[in-house]
C-alpha cells in the first residue's frame, strides 16, 4: 500500500544515464545563450579597439568587489558540484546542504553585484561604455537569478524526496546551468574588470 504513495512522490524524470530530454534541452538553451553573451563581449572589444583608452570610464572597474564576488560563485559552483555527486550517491541530507550552500551564495552574490553597481560612477545611459558595462553584467545577473530559481526549486524537491541514486537527472541538469552562470561570469569578469587595467 505504501509503495504507490512513493511513486506518486517522485518526478517523473528518470537518470542520467539515458540522458534525458532536459539534458539535450539545456545543452541547447546553454548554446543560444552563450552565442548571447559572445556577442556583447563582442561589442565591448569592438569598441575597446576602436576607441582605446578614451572610451573608458576615468574611475576603472576596481577589484574590492568583484573579486571577492568572484570567489563566492566559484564556490557556490563547487558546492552545487557537490550536491550532485551526493544525489548520485543517493545521499539525501548531503544533497540539500550543498543546494543550500550553492543557493546562499549566489544570493549572496547578486547582493555585492548591487553594491557593485550603485558604487559606479557612470550609468547605462552616460556613454556606450556605460551601456555596455550594464547590459552585460546585467544579463547576466538576469541568468544567475534564474539559476537561483532553479537551485532553489531543486532543494524544495530535494527535501521532499522526489530523487534517489538512480532517478536524479534535474539535480545533474539543474548544476549544468549553474556551472555555465558560472563560466560566464569568469568571461566577463576578465574581460570588463581585467583588460582594462593591462593596459
Amino acid at each position: 500500500m505504501s509503495e504507490p504513495l512513493i511513486i506518486r512522490r517522485r518526478l517523473p524524470v528518470g537518470s542520467m544515464g539515458k540522458k534525458a530530454n532536459g539534458w539535450w534541452g539545456m545543452l541547447a538553451l546553454i548554446a543560444t545563450e552563450a552565442a548571447l553573451f559572445a556577442y556583447l563581449l563582442f561589442s565591448y572589444f569592438f569598441f575597446d579597439v576602436q576607441y582605446g583608452r578614451g572610451w573608458l570610464p576615468e574611475k576603472l572597474p576596481a577589484f574590492r568587489l568583484s573579486g571577492p564576488n568572484t570567489v563566492i560563485l566559484l564556490l557556490s559552483s563547487v558546492a552545487v558540484w557537490w550536491a550532485e555527486r551526493e544525489a548520485r550517491k543517493g545521499n539525501r541530507a548531503r544533497q540539500c546542504l550543498g543546494l543550500a550552500v550553492g543557493l546562499l551564495l549566489g544570493i549572496a552574490f547578486v547582493v555585492i553585484q548591487g553594491f557593485e553597481w550603485a558604487d559606479k560612477t557612470f550609468t547605462p545611459f552616460s556613454s556606450s561604455y556605460g551601456s555596455l558595462f550594464f547590459t552585460i553584467t546585467g544579463f547576466h545577473m538576469a541568468h544567475v537569478i534564474a539559476g537561483l530559481i532553479v537551485l532553489a526549486s531543486l532543494l524544495l524537491w530535494s527535501a521532499l524526496g522526489y530523487f534517489d541514486d538512480r532517478r536524479n537527472a534535474p539535480v545533474t541538469i539543474g548544476a549544468i546551468y549553474w556551472h555555465f552562470v558560472d563560466a560566464v561570469w569568469l568571461a566577463v569578469f576578465f574581460s570588463l574588470y581585467v583588460t582594462p587595467h593591462l593596459r
